[in-house]
């Protein structure tokens, strides 16, 4: 087997778009990974993605942006705030967890500590599997843990949601409530055309879980990464502070930027279906890896600038190139919940209004948290430096401890 690696922009962007590659980098974590959307190829990712996209519509991510994620986040982080503290990892994991729970569709009935954690280390545990490739563990071990765990998920929480959705589905066929009333989210749309697409239990069972892990994990990391990346630009550059606050579009900025300097996954490996050549050239065969580097791509300094390794929210793109890069893959694969997750990148006729910011523009899940725990004078803890996960060769946070200052609130 040869391998090969992909690193600037361009050839980069090409790649990921090329058909008869196809996903290798979770074959490692197959034990929670095997045939989700993610890793599925050809017809059959075709028929999943389409069914699954009736709930990555832009009028049920406003739905969620307007309503689900603020009174997510303000529940969630309120006993923080109260505290005074909080490790930013836990309490993004918390909230986002909850986001991808309603977005997955997971019920969590009793809405009490004890099950917000029961699910959160369910979570956990699936993202440590489906990041098995780059886990520092033993990998027998953490499979043997996913798999446990996902019995305890379906036992626990996916059964009792699917049961409360096949009863909703029935009152609808009754006429006894209108198909407004079903929930949005994936579990619903799966289970209303399982006759058209039936997927067996146990892949129904990791396809939810793949998108609990897929959400939470990577949203958690994303916000970590944005106030560390925020903080860091404040401290050298204390006039754009008064600016993240009074002005949404530049904190989104902000955040774009730290999404590019901080991909979810920091490669993608594809392999290719049949001998090919790579848009740069290079001749793959039958056995061979694909490398795209997707830090590397987002960092290449003839399209990202001299500086393209650092954090600098005031820098000139390219026409036709994202604030965040190549993040959210490309292609077949590109993240279906990339507006959910980073908001809409701004349009030059985009609707402004003083009173309430922009009235027609998704900011995202990232944003929305960001800015409600800087409005709550979220700062570094100074006793408490961030450490980095050790778990994992991925570039993540163990844990960032943050203080809330009242007095520096907005």
């Amino acid at each position: 087997m040869t391998t090969f690696t992909v690193s600037n922009y361009d050839d980069a962007f090409a790649t990921l778009r090329v058909r008869d590659l196809a996903q290798a980098l979770y074959d490692e974590g197959a034990v929670i990974m095997e045939d989700v959307l993610l890793t599925l190829h050809g017809e059959a990712h075709r028929d999943r993605r389409r069914l699954e996209n009736r709930v990555f519509r832009r009028e049920i991510f406003r739905y969620y942006e307007g309503q689900v994620i603020p009174r997510t986040i303000e529940r969630t982080i309120a006993p923080f705030v109260e505290r005074g503290h909080a490790d930013l990892v836990v309490l993004g994991y918390r909230v986002t967890m909850n986001l991808t729970a309603d977005f997955a569709g997971i019920d969590r009935p009793h809405q009490t500590p004890d099950e917000t954690e029961a699910l959160l280390g369910l979570v956990v545990k699936f993202s440590e599997g489906a990041t098995l490739v780059h886990s520092t563990r033993d990998h027998d071990a953490v499979r043997a843990e996913v798999r446990q765990a996902l019995g305890d998920f379906d036992r626990i929480f996916l059964q009792p949601s699917i049961d409360r959705r096949r009863e909703l589905l029935a009152r609808m066929e009754r006429g006894e409530i209108d198909e407004s009333d079903l929930p949005k989210d994936v579990l619903t749309v799966l289970l209303r055309n399982e006759e058209r697409l039936p997927l067996p239990d146990d892949v129904l069972r990791r396809e939810i879980a793949f998108y609990l892990q897929a959400g939470s994990h990577s949203t958690a990391n994303s916000v970590t990464h944005a106030m560390h990346e925020v903080f860091d630009w404040c401290e050298t550059h204390p006039q754009d502070a008064a600016r993240m606050a009074d002005e949404p579009l530049f904190l989104q900025r902000c955040i774009h930027e730290s999404m590019r300097l901080h991909p979810a996954s920091p490669v993608a490996w594809r392999k290719p279906l049949c001998p090919l050549e790579l848009p740069n050239g290079q001749r793959v065969g039958d056995g061979d890896k694909v490398i795209v580097d997707m830090r590397a791509a987002n960092t290449d300094p003839r399209v990202f600038g001299a500086d393209a390794d650092r954090f600098n929210p005031h820098r000139s793109l390219p026409r036709g190139v994202q604030p965040f890069g190549l993040t959210f893959g490309g292609g077949i694969h590109a993240c279906p919940g990339q507006d959910l997750d980073g908001g809409a990148v701004p349009k030059p006729e985009s609707n402004l209004e003083a009173s309430n910011g922009l009235v027609d523009h998704l900011f995202g899940a990232v944003f929305l948290l960001v800015d409600a725990l800087l409005a709550r004078g979220a700062r570094r803890d100074p006793a408490r430096p961030p450490e980095r996960d050790a778990m994992t060769e991925r570039p993540n946070w163990g844990s960032y401890f943050v203080v809330f200052d009242d007095a520096g609130g907005r």
